[in-house]
C-alpha cells in the first residue's frame, strides 16, 4: 500500500445497515447519558455513533471503510464523497478529539462539549441515513 493511503476494508451491504443501526444505538445512549448529566459517557458514545455513521456512509458510497488506527483517516476518506463528504469529515474531525478526553482523561467532559458531540453525531447519522436510503432504498 502506498505511503499516505489509509488502510481500508470492504463493507458488504448488510454491514452498512449494521453500522447505521450501531450509530443510532450509540447516539440514543449518548443522548440518555446527556439527559442524566453524565457528560463523559455522553461524549464517548457520541464519538462512537459518529464513527459508525461514517462507516455506513463510506460503505454505502464506496463499499469500503477506514481500517486504520487513526480515526482521522476515516475523515480523510469520507471527505472524498461527493456532496456530503466535506460536511461529514468536518463533523468527524470535531468528534474524534473527544474520544480520548471522554474515555481516558481523568478530567470530566463539559455539558456543552457533550451536547455538541451529540449534535454532531446526530448530524452524521442524518447524512448516513440519506446516503443509505439513496443507495439501497431503505
Amino acid at each position: 500500500m502506498p505511503k499516505g493511503q489509509p488502510r481500508t476494508r470492504e463493507v458488504a451491504t448488510h454491514q452498512v445497515i449494521q453500522f447505521l443501526h450501531k450509530a443510532e444505538e450509540f447516539a440514543a445512549t449518548a443522548e440518555a447519558a446527556l439527559a442524566e448529566a453524565r457528560y463523559s459517557p455522553a461524549a464517548g458514545n457520541a464519538v462512537h455513533a459518529g464513527i459508525n455513521a461514517v462507516d455506513a456512509i463510506l460503505g454505502a458510497s464506496i463499499g469500503l471503510r477506514s481500517a486504520g488506527q487513526d480515526h482521522l483517516d476515516a475523515a480523510r476518506l469520507v471527505s472524498t464523497i461527493p456532496q456530503i463528504g466535506t460536511q461529514a469529515a468536518n463533523h468527524l474531525r470535531r468528534l474524534v478529539p473527544l474520544k480520548t478526553r471522554a474515555e481516558y482523561d481523568p478530567a470530566p467532559v463539559s455539558a456543552a462539549d457533550a451536547a455538541t458531540a451529540c449534535e454532531r453525531a446526530r448530524a452524521l447519522i442524518g447524512l448516513a441515513q440519506s446516503v443509505v436510503e439513496r443507495r439501497f432504498g431503505n
